[in-house]
C-alpha cells in the first residue's frame, strides 16, 4: 500500500466512522471501485487508532467528568447515568463482534451486494428516525436503559454496511434524543468499543505492518475524524440526518450498478 492510499483510506476512515454512512463499508468499497488491492481487516481495525485519537482528544474534559461522576455518585446524576449505561451499554458490542468477526470477515466483507443492500437498508430506518422521532430530550434527561438500548443498536455495526455511528444515533433518535444529543451520545458510546478495537488488533500486528504508509492512513484518519466530529456536531444544532440517508441510498445504488457492470 502506498502512501497516498494509505491517507485515502485514512481519510475515509476518520469521516466515515463518525457520520452514519458506515466506515467498514468504505473501507471496503473505495479500494474495490478505485481497482486497488484490498487493505484488509487488520489495517482497517488499526486505522480505528486514529479515530481513537480524534474522539479522545475532542471530548477529553467529558469522558474524565464521565468516570468521575459515574464512580463518586452513581446514577444521581444525567452524567452518572450516561457514565453507567455507556458501561452497559459497551458489553453487547463488545460480545458480538468478538464472536462474529471470523463470520462477518467470512461472509459480510466479501459481499458487495450484501454491503449495498445494508447501506441502503440502514439509510431508509435513519430517515425515519429522524423524520418521526420526537427530537425532545436533552443529555440531561438520559436514562442509563436509554443507552444500553442505544448499545444493544451498537452491537450490530460490526456488519459492514450497517454503521456504528449510523445505528446508534438511530436508536437514539427512535428514543426522542434531539439529534444533536443522538450524535454526541453516539461518540460518547463508541469510545470503548474503538479502544477495545485498537488494544485487541495492535498486539497481534506484523511489526513489518508499521510503515510510513501505516503511520499516514493513522494520522489521516485523526485528523479528518476530529474536523468531522466538530462540523457535525455544529450541523445538527439546524441541520437534519436526511442528507446521510440519501447519501447511503445513492452509493448504495451505485455499487450495484458498478456490480451489474462488472458481472457481479
Amino acid at each position: 500500500m502506498t502512501v497516498l492510499q494509505a491517507i485515502v483510506l485514512g481519510v475515509v476512515q476518520g469521516l466515515a466512522e463518525f457520520l452514519p454512512i458506515s466506515s467498514s463499508a468504505h473501507l471496503i468499497l473505495v479500494p474495490w471501485i478505485l481497482g486497488w488491492s484490498p487493505s484488509g481487516l487488520a489495517f482497517d481495525l488499526a486505522l480505528h487508532v486514529g479515530t481513537l485519537i480524534a474522539v479522545t482528544i475532542y471530548f477529553w474534559r467529558d469522558l474524565l467528568h464521565l468516570a468521575v461522576e459515574g464512580l463518586t455518585k452513581g446514577t444521581k446524576t444525567p452524567t452518572g447515568k450516561l457514565a453507567w449505561g455507556i458501561v452497559l451499554g459497551t458489553v453487547p458490542g463488545a460480545i458480538f463482534g468478538l464472536l462474529m468477526e471470523d463470520v462477518v470477515e467470512a461472509v459480510f466483507r466479501q459481499s458487495i451486494l450484501s454491503i449495498a443492500i445494508l447501506l441502503a437498508v440502514v439509510g431508509v430506518i435513519l430517515y425515519l428516525a429522524d423524520r418521526f422521532g420526537s427530537k425532545r430530550r436533552s443529555l440531561e434527561e438520559i436514562r442509563v436503559v436509554d443507552v444500553v438500548w442505544i448499545g444493544l443498536a451498537q452491537a450490530l455495526a460490526v456488519i459492514p454496511g450497517v454503521s456504528r455511528s449510523g445505528s446508534t444515533i438511530t436508536a437514539a433518535l427512535a428514543l426522542g434524543l434531539k439529534r444533536e444529543t443522538a450524535a454526541k451520545v453516539s461518540f460518547l458510546l463508541g469510545w470503548p468499543i474503538i479502544l477495545g478495537g485498537a488494544l485487541l488488533v495492535i498486539p497481534d500486528m506484523d511489526p513489518a505492518m508499521f510503515t510510513p504508509s501505516f503511520f499516514a492512513g493513522v494520522a489521516a484518519a485523526a485528523v479528518s475524524g476530529y474536523a468531522v466530529i466538530s462540523v457535525l456536531l455544529q450541523y445538527l444544532q439546524r441541520g437534519t440526518y436526511l442528507v446521510f440517508a440519501w447519501y447511503r441510498g445513492i452509493v448504495a445504488a451505485l455499487a450495484i450498478i458498478l456490480l451489474l457492470v462488472r458481472g457481479m
